[in-house]
């Protein structure tokens, strides 16, 4: 007598399987809590929104808190990435690459209103969560290095002068966070066009040889 074969799953294809599904409850989460919030946002709003079991994010993810742990790096490493991304693609120049950083963070992949209340929503709640603490400070480091890198080589190779690199990297975040900010609450006053061109604006008063004002 033959016997039937029994169907494998391989440990490739399981491993992209629970890849996807990891995938699945973390864009369900970041959707969550664009519309609930941090605190009215559970486990079993998650699995509904991504159209799973309950069990099947208990097995990922073990408790609300890691998911929304996993759910941060997800955002912090998926930000970093695009960041590289796009200096790898801009012009040789540091001015060409500082460009393409604020074109990135104006651009549809990064300025989503569902992202910006998520971002928020985590920096709101980092002061009293150690761990969203680090990833939010580990983020906001590397990205300042990376800006202010990009300065101290315009400052370089333009030869200005009394101009610290440090205080346009830091004045450039800070702005950036800051029309993030108003177009998450009252987008109807701050098209991304205006936040883009603000931004350009103090480049330009800072770096006037390489940025044109808008």
């Amino acid at each position: 007598m033959s016997k039937r074969a029994k169907k494998t799953t391989t440990p490739g294809k399981r491993e992209k399987n629970k890849e996807l599904r990891r995938g699945q409850l973390i864009r369900a989460t970041i959707r969550s809590v664009a519309r609930r919030g941090f605190a009215e946002t559970t486990m079993a709003d998650v699995t509904k929104d991504a159209g799973l079991s309950l069990g099947l994010v208990n097995l990922h993810f073990k408790s609300k808190d890691k998911l929304m742990e996993e759910t941060l790096r997800h955002l912090s490493e998926e930000y970093e990435s695009a960041c590289y991304a796009a200096m790898a693609s801009a012009g040789p120049t540091a001015a060409d690459k500082l460009r393409a950083l604020v074109e990135l963070d104006f651009s549809p992949k990064v300025c989503d209103r569902r992202k910006l209340a998520v971002w928020f929503a985590f920096w709101g709640e980092a002061r009293s969560r150690p761990t969203y603490q680090q990833i939010c400070a580990r983020n906001d480091r590397r990205y300042e290095k990376i800006i202010t890198d990009l300065c101290q080589e315009i400052i370089e190779v333009g030869a200005y002068t009394g101009i610290s690199p440090i205080t346009v990297a830091s004045g450039l975040s800070a702005l950036v966070n800051g029309l993030w900010l108003d177009l998450l609450l009252t987008p109807e006053d701050m098209p991304v066009e205006n936040a883009r061109n603000i931004s350009f604006f103090f480049l330009s008063h800072a770096f006037p040889n390489d940025f044109t004002k808008p």
